[in-house]
């Protein structure tokens, strides 16, 4: 072969190779449109998958879960006062917000929050809270909250044996001398809704509330429907929910983990949450938890 047959060969050679190269190429899986993506995703490593990954949380503690709930916890959000028995709906909500963000029952730790200390600007000492805490616009300033996780509607509760027993629309409430608990919506609905002539008698809690319904210092007190449930079947013997009612905020009243203002980790608890929504577990946790399915007339 001469010098110039053999130059040519080389030429051939390279060209052949460069052509193989290409077909191996073009015949190589994509990863951007791979089957082996994580759900949700386009396929391959998703950057929002990453982000949700527990070892790339923003976490107060690395590897860990904290949840804040008040002390007491009330039935039916929780039972016997312990979060962490996973019973009672919102005990129910958070563990399964923690499984699908990844953690075990194990790496949830609770610690308590002071429902009217949640919504203060400022920074917080736990992931999120979770404890009937409406969703508004003032509070919206200072903390982030995720997607609703309850739809509320709002109860009075008096004594079968109350003038009011009967009443059947808000304005009959009129005269009645009502009570809530500071800082809830349940007050606000109180004042704004059934806009009583008399001044709306405000307790530190709603154990303090009941007892003022029990002694007869109030005529009705105000509370989320759930939790109107359980006083009347559990705790005050002789009591009766007159009414449910919606306020008129213009929005529905919806309970939503409460964040630190600017807090990541709110992305990833609302894909949980929509995905609880979606495969029907949120679904199964109210139906079981909360007594949704009983008649309650509506106060207009």
């Amino acid at each position: 072969m001469t010098l110039a047959h053999r130059s040519a060969a080389r030429v051939w050679a390279a060209a052949l190779a460069g052509i193989m190269t290409l077909v191996v190429t073009a015949c190589a899986p994509n990863d951007s449109s791979s089957a082996g993506g994580s759900p949700g995703s386009s396929g391959g490593k998703s950057s929002t998958a990453d982000s949700c990954a527990v070892g790339t949380l923003n976490l107060v503690t690395p590897g860990t879960l904290t949840v804040a709930t008040d002390q007491p916890a009330y039935d039916p959000w929780f039972s016997n006062n312990d979060p962490s028995n996973g019973k009672g709906f919102e005990s129910a909500v958070a563990y399964a917000v923690a499984k699908e963000l990844g953690f075990s029952k194990q790496q949830v730790k609770w610690v308590v929050e002071p429902f009217n200390k949640s919504y203060a600007p400022g920074s917080k000492d736990f992931d999120f809270d979770v404890n009937q805490i409406s969703i508004t616009p003032d509070r919206a300033k200072v903390v982030d909250f995720s997607t609703g996780y309850y739809r509320a509607a709002q109860a009075v509760i008096v004594m079968n044996s109350s003038k009011y027993a009967h009443v059947t629309t808000l304005a009959g409430l009129k005269d009645a001398h009502i009570g809530a608990q500071i800082g809830t919506t349940s007050l606000l609905a109180a004042q704004n809704d059934i806009k009583p002539s008399s001044q709306v008698a405000v307790f530190d809690d709603t154990n303090a509330a009941k007892q003022a319904l029990l002694n007869g210092q109030v005529d009705a007190i105000v509370a989320d429907l759930p939790t109107a449930f359980y006083i009347t079947a559990a705790e005050i013997k002789g009591s009766t929910i007159l009414g449910q009612f919606q306020t008129t905020s213009g929005h529905p009243e919806e309970f939503g983990a409460l964040f630190e203002k600017g807090n990541p980790l709110v992305g990833c608890v609302d894909k949980a949450i929509g995905a609880l929504k979606r495969n029907g577990t949120l679904h199964r946790i109210e139906k079981q938890w909360l007594s949704s399915d009983v008649h309650v007339p509506e106060l207009s």
